[in-house]
């Protein structure tokens, strides 16, 4: 069962991304942004129809997370290859990285498609890994259905009727988020899920990722892909974070169970790692649910334990297959 805390802290994500979307729609040109109005919900085009923004993408970033994590661009690390990197801090891991960013959605009506991320997942309920960890949510007066689509289409009418059914909310209290991967917007957004592939990796080894209280974590930021070649942008995008990106987590646990996982939750304990991933989905007929699942997660991990104060550090950059992936010659 869920406690007092634990309810108060989701209903506050759905609160603090609704904030921030209203405030992002008033400052939209300033973003490089526009707002538009489809089948009743409102939509900001972030990278579809407009330029978007470094600026914007932050917020797409933040809106995944329910505003419950600092979002900042920093300089990256020498073998980073990029001279710049997101950096994704949080005091909710859990809620915010599982419950909101997450992209647990694939989102379809008639010809759309687009992976949803967002606190409206938690109104939808339907994931198991929402279940599991009771990060499920009810629709109330005071809450809208705030999410992120990763598309270079808007959606249609078809597709606002379907999120407002899915979450239980009228069309009037879906606010979305839109950018493909292609854009800068679109990279930024994809860039800043470095914990959270952390945290999904350990749900999948069967840690109980609720002992884990607090993260960092640090990615770069790749060069934009053609606009239109979407492989591309998702093989840039992954890269960063199988090969570029660094994870930092505060675990109370004990340390056997930490022992039983550490090792395996880099990107390298799957047999899927070792070149550009724009070449591995190509393999797998660029079918996301035939690669290897394990491979999904960071570079480099390190564990702080608070119960023993040991820690653990595992994995390696690969600056050579960033370096190969990102089109750098020098």
């Amino acid at each position: 069962m869920k406690s007092e805390k634990n309810t108060a802290t989701l209903a506050l994500l759905h609160e603090r991304a609704h904030a921030l979307f209203a405030a992002s729609r008033r400052r939209a040109s300033d973003l490089r942004c526009s707002v538009v109005e489809i089948g009743g919900a409102s939509v900001l085009d972030c990278g579809v129809h407009e330029a978007g923004s470094l600026q914007s993408g932050l917020v797409l970033a933040k809106l995944c997370l329910g505003d419950h994590a600092e979002v900042n661009l920093t300089p990256a690390e020498p073998d980073m290859i990029t001279d710049i990197a997101v950096m994704v801090s949080t005091d909710h891991p859990i809620a915010a990285c599982l419950g909101g960013q997450y992209a647990g959605w694939p989102l379809a009506a008639d010809k759309f498609f687009a992976m949803a991320s967002g606190p409206m997942r938690m109104l939808r309920g339907r994931e198991e890994m929402l279940q599991h960890l009771n990060l499920i949510t009810t629709a109330d007066s005071l809450t809208s259905a705030v999410g992120v689509l990763e598309s270079d289409r808007l959606p249609d009418a078809s597709v606002i009727a379907e999120v407002a059914t899915a979450c239980g909310v009228p069309a009037a209290r879906v606010c979305l988020g839109v950018a493909p991967v292609t854009s800068i917007a679109g990279g930024v957004q994809v860039v800043a899920r470095s914990v959270e592939t952390a945290l999904h990796k350990l749900h999948a080894l069967e840690f109980d990722v609720t002992k884990v209280v607090s993260a960092t974590g640090i990615a770069p930021l790749p060069p934009g892909a053609k606009p239109g070649d979407t492989v591309e942008g998702i093989g840039r995008t992954n890269d960063a974070m199988l090969y570029g990106a660094k994870v930092t987590l505060w675990i109370d646990a004990p340390d056997e169970e930490i022992d039983a996982v550490a090792m395996k939750v880099p990107s390298e304990s799957s047999s899927d790692h070792g070149q550009p991933f724009a070449k591995i989905f190509k393999q797998y007929d660029y079918d996301f649910y035939k690669v290897d699942p394990m491979l999904f997660s960071p570079a480099v991990v390190t564990i702080h334990s608070l119960a023993s104060g040991r820690t653990w550090r595992c994995g390696k950059l690969a600056p050579e297959i960033l370096r190969t992936s990102f089109g750098i010659d020098s």
